[in-house]
């Protein structure tokens, strides 16, 4: 199969993680990627894991794109990527606003000599407002946005937000991104015209807060003294389950052996239910206590109740169900190989692969601008 973005060429300005988590899903459906470092290197060459030198934090990030240097503090360098935008259907960057209109490299500027341009720009707050131009990561973004707060809401006797080493907000303002310039794309099938997409972080973030956006404006009944979904115990540790319906109650009834709740006036209906839910969870875990985990989840799985066990990120790895679906990809870089997660869909006519290497610094900086009818000199 051939890949969908097969033929686009995409201009990266991007660093860390949000910029080429977008970027790099583009690569992974056939779009030439050509991503331009300073002279030092993005930074996350540096992250742990290491081997040899060579960072697959930095690779899983950046495999199937060509790395070209130029230091954009040089006039000539600033020209040479002018030269490049003019000739590239996509052009993202994730600098804070303002820089890349002091570059001279903004929507504005380039869009006079590639009127197609589709130019993404990812930030923490925002390109204009009152917050655009305070610098932000994902951390900082957790924070601003409720989400930390939010999610330390469910968890009881605790007042200290949680330490942040999931980083969500990049994640997810690089997966948006991403969705954005498909649409863009679309559009200028119609128009011939690109645009500007300005791409939130704390946007992004606020839109994982689906149930608080909506208590923080109206008077809710108190949550539940004990969180709906969080984990259960068992005998011989915790699992989670996920009782989100009228059927997955009665199936949570039914393999517990207590088809009395059904008719409970307590727990008759979702309302009562959510009120009385640490007396409807004690009395569940009176009978998950005595058994396994997995004892537990086959009675729950029997009866169709979403449940799961508690795993590391290695032992998801080693889920059969991922390697059936072929979820990772071998990459190459300097240090070897190591394996990087494909993009989470899969597409009947079209391949959504990760590419087989990341590249080096500056690897393809001459091939690239050869192109581009450079001497070996310039």
């Amino acid at each position: 199969m051939t890949k969908a973005f097969a033929g686009l060429r995409v201009l990266d300005f991007t660093t860390t993680i949000a910029g080429p988590h977008c970027t790099r899903l583009l690569a992974d459906l056939g779009a030439d990627v050509i991503k331009v470092e300073a002279p030092e290197g993005d930074m996350m060459r540096s992250r742990l894991p290491l081997r040899s030198g060579a960072s697959s934090y930095f690779g899983q990030l950046n495999a199937g794109k060509k790395s070209v240097v130029l230091d954009l503090k040089e006039p000539s360098s600033i020209e040479t990527a002018r030269r490049l935008a003019a000739g590239v259907d996509i052009l993202v960057e994730n600098y804070r606003p303002g820089v890349m209109h002091r570059l001279g490299l903004d929507y504005a500027t380039l869009a006079k000599v590639n009127r197609a341009l589709i130019y993404c720009s990812i930030s923490g707050y925002g390109q204009t407002g009152p917050s655009a131009a305070i610098p932000a990561y994902a951390p900082v973004i957790h924070a601003a946005s409720g989400f930390d707060l939010a999610n330390l809401a469910y968890q009881q006797g605790r007042q200290r937000p949680d330490y942040c080493g999931v980083y969500v907000a990049d994640v997810l303002a690089g997966t948006y991104a991403f969705g954005a310039i498909g649409v863009a794309l679309h559009q200028r099938q119609a128009t011939g015209e690109g645009q500007h997409l300005d791409v939130s972080m704390l946007e992004s973030m606020l839109s994982l807060t689906l149930t608080e956006l909506q208590t923080a404006q109206f008077v809710v009944p108190p949550p539940p003294a004990r969180p709906i979904f969080g984990p259960v115990a068992t005998a011989d540790g915790f699992i989670s389950m996920a009782v989100a319906s009228e059927r997955t109650f009665r199936g949570m009834a039914a393999a517990a052996g207590r088809t009395d709740w059904i008719a409970d006036s307590r727990f008759a209906d979702y309302l009562t239910r959510r009120t009385n839910w640490s007396i409807l969870m004690d009395e569940f875990e009176a009978w998950s206590k005595r058994l396994s985990s997995a004892e537990c989840l086959r009675a729950l799985d029997q009866n169709l109740v979403p449940a799961a066990a508690y795993r590391t990120v290695r032992e998801a790895m080693d889920d059969p169900q991922l390697a059936h679906r072929r979820a990772f990809g071998e990459v190459h870089d300097a240090g070897g190989s190591f394996k990087a997660l494909n993009a989470p869909f899969r597409m009947s006519s079209s391949e959504a692969t990760v590419g087989l290497r990341a590249p080096a610094l500056g690897e393809h900086t001459h091939e690239v601008l050869s192109a581009l009818d450079f001497d070996s000199d310039d």
